[in-house]
């Protein structure tokens, strides 16, 4: 018994499948319910009418219910897509965290709810060897098709806590805006998905803020968008799946 499932809830969805053969767990993937109650989202989860799944959900009180096995593939990211690899339920944990979301009412996350997260997260990202890189948000590996767990999600709060990568706040900004062009290799470079259908410029930018810069998500590029993407780049190690 790991430390996870001592403290979870099982309620178990019928919603899996097989991960693909040789593909080794190196994702997490976070996402907001993006309805009206915990109980909802549970249910629709386990439904087997609905076709969607996650590992793991934890509600506002920080309970954490276990939904699929880790060894099995959740169906979480739907089509999607991260440095090259586009089945990314594969790969990856899905955790779905309880908030209404945009739709319903989209509030802050309580700190019993993120406290339980980075107590699972830690948990994941220890067992499996999960690069802080690729520790990753629903709109990150969709940027087209998705927003959660959105701009309210405290990623540097997690990465304090050891869990992803957030760029410090006192980083100085570049002196001149960056290129449009050159950003948006940058962000193919770091990992979003250039090819996936509806993706442009704007919204792989809006994806790239929803994460990194949450308090500025429109408007043109500036100097602190290719200071931020310039550090990421150049902090992370390794960013592109093994091999």
């Amino acid at each position: 018994m790991t430390a996870v499932t001592a403290n979870a809830i099982e309620r178990p969805s019928p919603n899996f499948g097989d991960r693909a053969p040789g593909t080794k767990v190196d994702m997490v993937v976070v996402h907001y319910t993006g309805m009206e109650t915990v109980e909802d989202a549970l249910h629709r989860l386990c439904d087997a009418g609905a076709h969607v799944s996650a590992h793991y959900l934890i509600d506002e009180a920080g309970q954490i219910y276990a939904l699929v096995a880790e060894e099995a593939r959740a169906w979480h990211a739907g089509e999607a897509a991260w440095a090259g690899d586009s089945d990314i339920n594969s790969r990856s944990i899905g955790i779905e965290i309880a908030n209404p979301g945009h739709e319903y009412g989209y509030r802050d996350y309580p700190k019993p709810q993120i406290d339980a997260l980075i107590f699972l997260a830690a948990d994941i990202i220890q067992r499996h060897g999960i690069p802080a890189v690729r520790v990753l948000g629903h709109s990150d590996v969709a940027p087209a098709r998705k927003q959660d767990p959105g701009e309210r999600f405290p990623w540097a709060r997690l990465a304090e806590a050891g869990i992803g990568l957030f760029p410090p706040a006192d980083l100085t900004p570049d002196a001149e805006p960056p290129v449009l062009e050159a950003f948006t290799a940058g962000l193919a470079r770091f990992g979003y998905g250039t090819g996936l259908p509806g993706t442009d410029p704007g919204t792989l930018i809006t994806a790239f803020r929803l994460h990194f810069r949450p308090d500025h998500l429109t408007g043109p590029l500036d100097g602190i968008d290719g200071a931020r993407l310039r550090w990421l780049l150049d902090g992370t190690h390794e960013l592109g799946p093994e091999t």
